[in-house]
């Protein structure tokens, strides 16, 4: 009989718990607290979005019922749902925000050699926003509209792994574009964006900061053609330009100069101009890389299908950011595990696998890859040998 730890303690085992620690003691975490740590807060909210949790109530009956259980999976402190909605109406977001960075760096040293389908020696990021729908009654600080409310999902996705290094929260009526002022450019990165972020100024700032980006053209803009390039016409290219700006503001915020490609897509037939200042990479791959932009859509779709961040277990603007970081960093955590135990399934697969498992005691690697495993193996090393 294996006689280990259960799977929730071998998942929260790859969490760097000094970097926890400090991210704690940097906001005050523990200020006036006797009782339920944020070690404690963070285990509940973990495991609730592990096992699909969608209360408070639903997260205290679970683990009051294994309530032996839960020394041994590193809880401390009684479960209480009164105790957990003080603890995340009070106890600071930054303090998860800062851990969820902290495994993001974890988890982008280990993808640094993924694959994405293009090989290209730059770092390549999506930018892109999603809206999640709130009650206004419920959630009146995040007003949206007149009679709805809605928070703001602004995410940079490294492609890599497709890793957020990025993500900031803002009430819905925060537009996009504003958000490129909260970036700090990387010099020889590529940055993909929709249409919604073209804005020359904050464009010629990533230009400034050596960073390259991609961008959606959008029908009123006014430019003059200096040089045209060869192109494919059977590969659906209709023309590789050389450009400036001739509006009046837009080449004052941009002076200098811009490539454009034009597009004819195949499946659609709709016409697509994209802008970008990379003049080395070949047209067709800088195509190629708009396209890649859809995985920052399907991280959003991922993340709302099978992670608790559309349902919220307090009202309060500190309890939804709570939610929102403890949920990125069981993703990214699930991800660092996928990739250190070379695991070949899916992150889908290994959630719902983890969902019904987390009370097991059986080696992590065994019940994610069903490889065969000696169950009458002791990882105690201080175990006798009693028969030679």
């Amino acid at each position: 009989m294996y006689a280990g730890n259960f799977v929730f303690s071998q998942l929260m085992a790859h969490l760097p718990m000094h970097t926890f620690r400090r991210c704690v003691a940097r906001y005050r975490g523990h200020h006036k607290v006797k009782a339920f740590s944020c070690l404690d807060q963070f285990l509940c909210l973990a495991f609730a979005q592990l096992t699909y949790r969608e209360s408070l109530r639903d997260i205290e009956a679970c683990l009051r019922a294994q309530h032996h259980k839960l020394y041994h999976l590193g809880f401390r402190s009684a479960v209480s749902r009164n105790t957990l909605a003080n603890a995340n109406q009070t106890r600071d977001w930054r303090i998860y925000a800062d851990f969820a960075h902290a495994l993001i760096h974890t988890a982008r040293q280990l993808y640094l050699d993924e694959d994405f389908g293009i090989e290209l020696k730059h770092t390549v990021y999506a930018l892109d926003a999603t809206t999640i729908d709130l009650c206004l009654s419920v959630f009146p600080w995040a007003r949206f509209r007149t009679t709805k409310g809605a928070i703001k999902l602004h995410t940079l996705l490294d492609l890599k792994g497709n890793i957020p290094t990025f993500i900031h929260i803002s009430d819905g009526k925060l537009h996009d574009v504003n958000v490129l002022d909260l970036l700090l450019p990387e010099p020889g990165a590529l940055y993909i964006m929709d249409r919604g972020y073209l804005d020359f100024g904050r464009l010629y700032t990533l230009h400034q900061a050596a960073a390259f980006f991609i961008v959606r053209a959008k029908s009123n803009w006014r430019y003059r053609r200096l040089y045209s390039h060869p192109v494919d016409n059977a590969t659906g290219l209709k023309c590789d330009q050389t450009v400036v700006l001739t509006g009046f503001y837009a080449a004052k915020h941009y002076p200098d100069k811009l490539r454009r490609i034009k597009l004819t897509d195949p499946e659609t037939g709709k016409h697509l101009v994209f802008l970008s200042n990379n003049f080395a990479l070949p047209a067709q791959t800088i195509t190629q890389l708009y396209r890649c932009r859809w995985q920052v859509e399907l991280f959003f779709k991922w993340i709302k299908q099978h992670l608790r961040i559309k349902a919220f277990y307090g009202t309060s603007e500190n309890a939804v950011k709570t939610q929102i970081w403890t949920a990125v960093s069981v993703y990214v955590l699930v991800a660092i595990i996928k990739k250190r135990l070379n695991i070949p399934l899916s992150l889908y697969t290994i959630l719902q696998i983890l969902s019904v498992s987390v009370f097991e005691k059986m080696p992590l690697d065994h019940i994610l890859t069903n490889n065969d495993y000696n169950l009458n193996q002791s990882d105690d090393p201080n175990q006798l040998i009693l028969f030679d």
